[in-house]
């Protein structure tokens, strides 16, 4: 591993640079697929509202698997009713995971030291201002976005 002071060998940048960008590739898919729900359970609160104030016993239309079947509005609306509730659940489970990756993101950036290319941190910019010496580098591993 990367200790202070000591620059990882170019093989371990590379593999600490790969096992970050995989972590944020999943942070990223947790957020896609929140996003998803979000739009699904949009979708499943339409219909929701727009089948509540008709008759259970009116045909209506449900795809169910690709395959688009014929039910009663009473046999739609406490499926759909169920699926909204568990979407919710869905979303706030990803939501969490998605924050738990975030927080395994930050801890691993601060171990390894990672920097993203053009951006330096508040303190060390004040501190080249006020000293006006370069900087010598620390050991960390650079990231481009």
């Amino acid at each position: 591993m990367a200790t202070a002071g000591k620059k990882p060998s170019m093989e371990e940048q590379k593999r600490i640079v790969g096992e970050f960008n995989q972590l944020r590739q999943t942070q990223r898919d947790f957020a896609e697929k929140t996003s998803e729900m979000e739009n699904e359970l949009q979708e499943h609160r339409l219909v929701i509202s727009t089948l509540k104030d008709m008759e259970p016993t009116r045909k209506c239309f449900r795809m169910v698997g690709g395959v688009l079947t014929e039910r009663t509005v009473g046999d739609v609306l406490p499926a759909l009713r169920n699926n909204e509730t568990r979407l919710v659940e869905l979303i706030k489970t990803l939501e969490e995971q998605m924050k738990l990756k975030g927080e395994e993101l930050k801890g691993f950036k601060d171990k390894h030291n990672i920097q993203f290319q053009g951006s330096a941190s508040e303190d060390s910019k004040s501190k080249a201002d006020k000293e006006k010496k370069p900087e010598t580098p620390k050991g960390g591993v650079l990231v481009a976005e």
